[in-house]
């Protein structure tokens, strides 16, 4: 099975907009499409509560006619047109769908942060981590999440094995990020966000790209759009994942940075995991 998770940062914008950014992002929405995955999962696409519009759904129906598709927004109490997620799936899959809440703080249950499908021999489930903020503001918040989130995919893992994806907006380690020596007090690398990604793999999970790729880096998923020459100088950031039981790692073929050309911002990330070898 292939899976391809994407941080699309609006998918109103990528699909019709006319900006030289939105056309990139048509550009990276091909090249998910031409790799021919199972799933695709795209995070932040920033809908209305009433999800896409009949004419996102045409453009759609044209650009994947293969997958039918599920997708969740932000509704109140939380802020309208923020975060949200799509899932897509090849059509003939059946899985069974769910949107749950946490039991999370503040507004976060109320974001549209996750998705999870429910297969035959696995759960897929895709996330958009809350972001810790500017001056960290929502730090606190965050820690809750990562302990409620750890708990919510260690009650799914009891039951059939689970494969994670998103934007976790952390980098893990040092050699996730290009300047980690100026970063320690930055939203995605404090002390505090890494441990609950410690946390989090210590459930019984592997960080895919780390279990195959082992300690390579300059290999990231995420450049800051503010910084121009970001990209260019790869001056990157790992926040976006594919976690797995541990008990299924040694079915993951692949796990790898797809390429996402001259845009900026998140690259889509891929895994291949075959679990009928």
């Amino acid at each position: 099975m292939k899976i391809i998770s994407w941080n699309i940062d609006s998918i109103n914008a990528a699909l019709t907009s006319d900006s030289n950014r939105a056309k990139m992002s048509r550009q990276v929405l091909e090249s998910i499409k031409n790799a021919n995955p199972d799933i695709i999962a795209i995070q932040e696409t920033k809908l209305p509560k009433n999800g896409p519009s009949k004419k996102h759904k045409e453009i759609l129906a044209e650009k994947l006619p293969d997958y039918d598709y599920v997708w969740v927004s932000s509704e109140e109490p939380a802020r309208k047109g923020y975060a949200g997620n799509m899932t897509f799936y090849k059509k003939g899959l059946e899985p069974k769908v769910f949107f749950p809440k946490i039991g999370a703080p503040d507004t976060m249950d109320y974001e549209g942060r996750i998705i999870t499908l429910e297969f035959e021999d696995f759960y897929f489930t895709q996330v958009y981590t809350p972001n810790a903020g500017g001056e960290l503001k929502r730090l606190p918040l965050r820690q809750i999440w990562d302990e409620k989130y750890g708990e919510y995919l260690s009650e799914l893992d009891k039951i059939k094995p689970v494969i994670a994806s998103g934007d976790f907006n952390v980098a893990h380690r040092e050699i996730d990020l290009a300047h980690p020596e100026n970063n320690h007090m930055s939203a995605g690398f404090t002390d505090e966000e890494r441990k609950g990604f410690t946390n989090l793999l210590n459930r019984g999970f592997i960080d895919t790209f780390r279990h195959i790729n082992g300690d390579v880096e300059g290999v990231y998923s995420w450049w800051a759009q503010r910084v121009k020459t970001s990209k260019i100088n790869n001056s990157g950031w790992r926040i976006d994942y594919f976690i797995v039981s541990d008990r299924i790692k040694d079915f993951v073929e692949d796990s790898a940075m797809l390429d996402s050309g001259e845009r900026q911002d998140h690259a889509p990330i891929y895994l291949d995991i075959e679990f009928y070898k």
